[in-house]
């Protein structure tokens, strides 16, 4: 869902758009006033008729002339001097970067598709993860990375059964994100895909035009940090980009210098975030038992009650394309 603040955002780059057509359609002109002082002469004369005319009418007066055929008449005679002096038939009309909607964004009451591609462009901008994205997503997604024979002991699951069933579940937290209220908690050792499989949800929802912001751990307290203690960031923003956007990703968490400011500001997203009914991807490589040490067990009860756990298993992929090569699956 656009909030207000990004629906402005994308309001003044079409009023920027409009603007910039007007200048450069009053430039034109002026170029073609000066090559010959009859352009000007049509103009007014057009500009007085509409007067007399709108005068006739306001006043009651019997109509003395027919305006639509005298200005027909006027414009025609103005495209014969463009022809004459070399301009292009179209010089003196304004020209718009979008033709459907003339730079409004709008035709009549329903969005542009212009309007609905500046939509995705700012969330993908501000996701933190345009670049990323291009390589990591569903179609680069590939198991053949996950071995049979690496079995979770809890599940009895192989690896690569583990990650079916972690694709199967991320597939449906896209199907259903705009129905259902959802929250994914993935975990295990380094390397076995978890920063990729949240990179593949991003990218699906970004292109439904969903906001999605991404933040390392270091980075998300970063900015709490700077709230807090420097003012350098407002709360508005904070709301803005963390509390409300419609998925938060927070990758690598327990890679931070961990204190209680840390755990507390954890839990405050994470609280806030559910009160509000908006959606959260957590991903680490603690342990289960590791996690609830480092961030409180109150933390961790929101979390086990509130989010989907999903426990990848295997060998680093990143290992494993040194000495395999290939670019199947550039995991994290």
């Amino acid at each position: 869902m656009l909030r207000n603040i990004e629906y402005e955002t994308i309001m003044r780059e079409y009023q920027r758009r409009q603007t910039k057509s007007r200048h450069e359609q009053e430039d034109r002109q002026a170029e073609v006033y000066r090559t010959s002082p009859r352009f000007r002469e049509i103009d007014n004369e057009i500009a007085a008729l509409s007067v007399q005319k709108a005068r006739e009418l306001l006043m009651g007066e019997p109509s003395t002339f027919n305006l639509k055929s005298r200005i027909q008449l006027l414009a025609q005679e103005r495209q014969r001097l463009l022809e004459q002096y070399g301009f292009p038939p179209d010089y003196l009309l304004p020209r718009y970067q979008c033709n459907l909607c003339q730079d409004t964004g709008y035709i009549g009451h329903e969005k542009c598709s212009c309007f609905k591609k500046a939509v995705i462009d700012l969330l993908y901008g501000q996701s933190n993860l345009q670049e990323i994205l291009e390589k990591e997503n569903f179609d680069h997604f590939s198991f053949d990375y996950y071995s049979d024979k690496i079995k979770n002991d809890a599940t009895g699951l192989s690896a690569k059964e583990t990650a079916q069933a972690a694709f199967s579940k991320a597939k449906y937290f896209i199907a259903q994100f705009d129905t259902e209220f959802q929250n994914l908690f993935l975990y295990g050792d380094t390397g076995v895909g978890k920063t990729f499989l949240s990179h593949c949800i991003a990218k699906e929802l970004l292109d439904s035009a969903h906001s999605v912001f991404y933040f390392s751990s270091f980075d998300l307290f970063d900015l709490f940090a700077q709230k807090t203690f420097t003012k350098n960031i407002s709360a508005e923003e904070i709301d803005n980009y963390i509390f409300n956007c419609d998925l938060l990703i927070i990758d690598d968490l327990g890679t931070e210098m961990t204190n209680t400011f840390v755990s507390s500001q954890l839990f405050l997203c994470i609280n806030e975030r559910l009160m509000h009914k908006k959606s959260t991807i957590i991903s680490t490589n603690l342990t289960l038992e590791n996690f609830s040490d480092t961030y409180s067990e109150r933390t961790f009860s929101r979390i086990a009650s509130n989010f989907d756990m999903i426990k990848l298993i295997g060998k680093d992929i990143r290992i494993q394309k040194l000495f395999l090569g290939g670019n199947k699956h550039e995991s994290k």
